[in-house]
């Protein structure tokens, strides 16, 4: 598993190592990779005999890496190692002596230019970002969407819009829930139903740049950034032993047909006596989602349940387990998607209140 406070700093010369020692004993969380043979100080280090080796097993297991060594060595040792913008992680390149503290990977998403303005700081170094948005003193659109908790569902359009903030085009933006229109109050909002006419002219600098922030699925131009909101809660009641894969299966098509992202989904909530229920597990691990179990007591108090059951009543001891728990997973939200039903399985759909 990654810790996400974790640094992961290397060194394959003396000076490097002295370099290191001196980072680590300022920045908290950072574990230091030497070359074997290399001197210490009575520090506790990892030992590696070969730095694409060592780098590749570790590469994934941290959100950062600071590689003090030539920016040609850190390129040709992570480069077989990226995947993409939104999923690897930051990378920083220092020179031995400390001259230069460098953003070289992921400085948006991944953090490498905030983290080289901290690093360059505690050593008294110049940091190097060479992104657009940051030397022209705009502030990224997906750097924003980060700090808001918006997940980025299609990264290719990051950079239409980048490129229109950074040349000062408009942008239009559909943001209900109000995530980033307070921050960019240069963007123009429109109705959803404008969304649609928008026109893709596969321009990075045409006018038609957007943003969308919302949990519902419509279809838009390439040229629309997609943000999802961590909004949708699912309430699951199932028949014993149901399987993962009709848990999953029942839960994509209700999220298919109403039209919902699965990128928005938050959580997923049940009974407690659910608790053990493998399937559910398996559900809420696969999709990488916390998975809640609430009281009988808890879930009769919601009286705001659109479809009791008598038999769920009479054998469970309670009304509702799919409605009342996603209404209750969701902090009072509103329930969305009524109660739906196989011969096995329950799914109620709740939107979090971003309003209140």
């Amino acid at each position: 598993m990654k810790d996400r406070d974790k640094t992961a700093i290397w060194a394959v010369t003396p000076n490097g190592v002295d370099l290191a020692e001196k980072i680590a004993e300022k920045m908290e969380g950072a574990d230091l990779f030497f070359l074997e043979g290399l001197p210490l100080q009575g520090t506790t280090v990892h030992r590696f005999s070969g730095l694409k080796k060592g780098v590749t097993r570790y590469f994934k297991q941290y959100p950062a890496h600071i590689f003090i060594m030539s920016t040609g060595i850190a390129v040709r040792v992570i480069a077989p190692l990226i995947q993409h913008k939104t999923k690897d992680p930051a990378v920083l390149v220092i020179d031995e002596k400390g001259h230069h503290v460098i953003s070289l990977l992921s400085g948006h998403v991944g953090g490498a230019n905030a983290l080289t303005v901290k690093v360059a700081h505690l050593i008294d170094s110049d940091p190097v970002i060479t992104t657009a948005t940051d030397i022209n003193g705009v502030s990224a659109i997906d750097v924003l969407a980060v700090e808001k908790n918006l997940f980025i569902e299609n990264p290719a359009a990051i950079k239409y819009v980048n490129m229109a903030m950074i040349k000062g085009d408009p942008i239009e933006i559909y943001d209900p829930y109000d995530f980033l229109t307070r921050d960019l109050v240069e963007m123009s909002v429109i109705p959803l139903e404008e969304m649609h006419s928008i026109q893709d002219d596969n321009s990075p600098t045409g006018s038609c740049a957007g943003v969308f922030i919302d949990d519902i699925r419509v279809d838009l131009p390439g040229t629309i950034l997609i943000l999802r909101p961590s909004s949708l809660v699912a309430g699951i009641g199932c028949n014993r032993n149901t399987g993962f894969d009709e848990l999953k299966d029942f839960l994509f098509d209700v999220l298919n047909r109403f039209r919902l992202s699965l990128n928005s989904l938050s959580g997923l909530v049940s009974i407690d006596i659910k608790s053990d229920e493998a399937g559910l597990l398996e559900l809420a691990k696969n999709l990488d989602v916390p998975i809640e179990f609430f009281s009988k007591e808890q879930l009769n108090r919601i009286k705001t349940i659109q479809n009791p059951s008598i038999l769920v009543e009479k054998h469970v001891g309670v009304k509702s387990v799919c409605e009342a728990a996603a209404i209750l997973g969701s902090n009072q939200g509103r329930l969305i998607v009524p109660k739906q039903n196989t011969r096995n399985i329950t799914v109620a759909i709740a939107r979090k209140s971003f309003t209140s």
